[in-house]
């Protein structure tokens, strides 16, 4: 495994995963060290195991159904005063899932509402740390076949995303491509089960994966 350049600046880091039900996936939230069982659980495993001379603390702090304003709430406690040293972010997906009824559904007005609610993330981030950020786009699987409209809408947040990594010269972690490739080279559902965005083992192992070559640990 590969040392990249951030992490050799100190033998001990604190590493924040944030965001939503993928990131969060079943962790214990009364545990304040607990990662759930997904894509979390499975870098900070592999960290641990090859890079045994580095003291690497992973953190989990998504919660189910979070969508960008709900990062916004919690921003303080659950990312800032931790003071992390690596921050991963993964969110985006329930601003879409949640508004397919919505009149702005798709619309110029939403998605400059996204940029802009993402874009205060950062610089409140940038502004209060030193941290490291990763980036992670979101995604969704044509399974079922109704998934296919959310493109409309999703599309235009993934590109959001992918022009503030380049903005603020974060990692970016691309997701929705290789998923989708995937998922038509092997089957959708082996990827994100019944409902197109919730990631199955294979899922998270992609997700990780991904992850660890962004970031040039692999």
């Amino acid at each position: 495994m590969n040392t990249p350049d951030f992490i050799k600046q100190k033998k001990r880091q604190r590493f924040l995963f944030i965001g939503d039900s993928i990131t969060d996936v079943g962790r214990d939230r009364e545990n304040f060290y607990d990662l759930g069982h997904g894509y979390p659980f499975l870098i900070a495993s592999i960290l641990a195991k090859e890079l045994p001379d580095y003291d690497i603390e992973c953190l989990n702090r998504g919660i189910g159904g979070n969508k960008i304003n709900d990062l916004q709430e919690r921003w303080q406690e659950d990312c800032l005063s931790l003071k992390p040293d690596v921050v991963t972010m993964l969110i985006g997906i329930n601003d879409t899932w949640h508004h397919t009824a919505s009149d702005e559904f798709g619309s110029k007005k939403e998605a400059q509402r996204f940029e802009s609610s993402y874009r205060q993330l950062l610089e409140q981030l940038k502004q209060s740390t030193d941290a490291t950020i990763v980036l992670m786009e979101p995604f969704v699987l044509p399974y079922p076949e109704d998934r296919r409209t959310w493109r409309k809408d999703l599309d235009q947040k993934i590109q959001i995303i992918r022009t503030l990594a380049e903005e603020y010269q974060t990692i970016f972690v691309p997701l929705d491509g290789k998923l989708n490739a995937l998922g038509i080279a092997y089957g959708h559902s082996h990827y994100t089960g019944e409902d197109g965005v919730h990631p199955t083992l294979a899922g998270h192992a992609e997700i990780a994966e991904s992850w660890l070559q962004a970031t040039h640990f692999k």
